[in-house]
């Protein structure tokens, strides 16, 4: 079952998606392979802190976030980014389970970035608020609906 912020938006902007149910998932990597999804193509959420305030990363999953880099690229000092603690952010996605939100940003009050290399993909999945489900759509459209800032934000893991 989708978040009902995420249903609301992908239903009341009309948008092109398919919806994948598979097996419970912690991580990315599990997830991607559990939706039958290369990881170059599964969009994980990492959760930051720039100067305090939480903001999401969404990037490929076989990627891993570069602070620094991120920092520099958001013209911040090296130490003003962060990854944040899951009790920082728990709260933060009262229709999310812990771990799967989906990258949508704006549904949670908070700015999100996306790795640039996602926005050379036809199409992406990403959570969709639960453990154990998945949403595919084309790349332009949730570009589109979730407005992030592109930013070159990863490592290869």
């Amino acid at each position: 079952m989708l978040s009902p912020r995420l249903h609301n938006l992908l239903d009341s902007r009309h948008a092109s998606y398919t919806t994948h149910v598979h097996e419970r998932t912690l991580t990315a990597h599990e997830t991607a392979e559990a939706a039958h999804v290369s990881r170059a193509l599964f969009a994980k959420t990492v959760m930051i802190k720039v100067n305090g305030t939480l903001a999401m990363v969404v990037m490929p999953a076989a990627y891993r976030a570069d602070l620094v880099r991120l920092a520099r690229a958001l013209g911040e000092a090296e130490d003003a980014v962060e990854l944040a603690e899951e009790a920082e952010f728990r709260n933060a996605f009262p229709d999310c389970e812990v771990g799967a939100m989906p990258p949508f940003g704006h549904l949670y009050d908070m700015p999100v970035y996306v790795d640039s290399r996602l926005a050379r993909q036809d199409e992406i999945t990403f959570n969709a608020g639960t453990h154990t489900d998945a949403v595919s759509m084309p790349y332009k459209e949730f570009e589109a609906l979730a407005e992030p800032e592109m930013l070159w934000l990863a490592h290869v893991m």
